[in-house]
């Protein structure tokens, strides 16, 4: 079987974190990819640099994909993906945009593009429940994600899940499922999800 991957799109709250561990349950081959990180806020899941070490890697053109967020950079290397693969891992992204997961599925690999969702409340209990300091940025960008999703209605996904139907035992058995079966990303009905 070829390499596979797995991203994560959704908004604060959706269950990343929460189906990521799920995952690594399920199968030791699954693996979070740390993105790589520069600027305040939380660490936990992240490679920290610069972003001077960014931009190196981007003239580079070692990154395939960054993002700037809650004051700070983000980018998602090629090298640590490839790193991941060639140790039989599975890597798991968590991506914040449409923009960053379809730059991500273009890298050769077999990936399982699974959108997450859940309400604003949902996203509201969530991130209070977790201790987030900076609710009303987690909000703006529960908001920010929905007008990206409404933006990019034809983007095609391999799953959608409705992360507060199901439980995240059930997300990460389906997404095994999918990944084990090769289901192909196609263009789903998400407008109704997230009116």
């Amino acid at each position: 079987m070829s390499p596979s991957g797995v991203i994560l799109y959704g908004p604060p709250g959706s269950g990343k974190d929460t189906v990521t561990a799920e995952l690594c349950r399920l199968r030791p081959e699954f693996a979070l990819f740390e993105r790589l990180k520069a600027g305040p806020g939380r660490t936990t899941g992240y490679r920290l640099t610069t972003a001077q070490h960014i931009e190196e890697l981007a003239q580079a053109g070692e990154v395939l994909y960054r993002n700037s967020r809650y004051d700070a950079e983000y980018a998602v290397d090629r090298g640590e993906v490839s790193a991941l693969v060639d140790a039989g891992r599975i890597p798991v992204l968590h991506m914040g945009q449409v923009a960053g997961a379809r730059a991500v599925a273009a890298s050769p690999i077999n990936w399982v593009r699974v959108l997450l969702w859940c309400p604003e409340e949902v996203t509201r209990q969530r991130c209070k429940g977790r201790g987030d300091k900076d609710l009303d940025a987690r909000l703006k960008v529960w908001h920010e994600t929905r007008q990206d999703l409404l933006d990019h209605a034809e983007e095609p996904w391999s799953l959608v899940i409705r992360s507060d139907q199901v439980s995240a035992a059930q997300a990460a058995q389906a997404i095994d499922e999918a990944r084990l079966a090769g289901v192909l990303a196609e263009v789903r009905d998400i407008r109704g999800l997230v009116a």
